[in-house]
């Protein structure tokens, strides 16, 4: 890991890092999971049986992680898909940016 000295980076530069961020450990739970998946079908494949014998023949719908919450009441949360909820919808009409609303 880089170490950076925060106190030398611009507003820019400083919300660059904090979107990236925001990236890296969204994209880190998405690889933990198919990890995870893989370990479950090669157990299921070693007793002779699918993954998807144990869910319904479905693969296993997992939510989205919540990427975004509302600043005064951390209930309203969204996870980056689907419509724009209109709480967010509001304060973006106020020219704030995704970026205030990060987790």
């Amino acid at each position: 890991m880089t170490n950076t000295d925060l106190e030398n980076l611009s507003i820019k530069e400083l919300k660059q890092l904090q979107k990236d961020a925001t990236k890296a450990v969204a994209s880190f739970e998405d690889r933990k999971r198919a990890g995870v998946i893989a370990e479950l079908e090669a157990v299921a494949q070693k007793h002779g049986y699918k993954l998807a014998d144990f869910t319904g023949g479905k693969k296993a719908k997992v939510a989205s992680p919540a990427k975004y919450k509302h600043p005064e009441d951390s209930s309203l949360t969204w996870s980056g898909r689907g419509r724009q909820p209109n709480w967010i919808k509001d304060e973006l009409s106020t020219g704030k940016s995704l970026i205030d609303f990060a987790i």
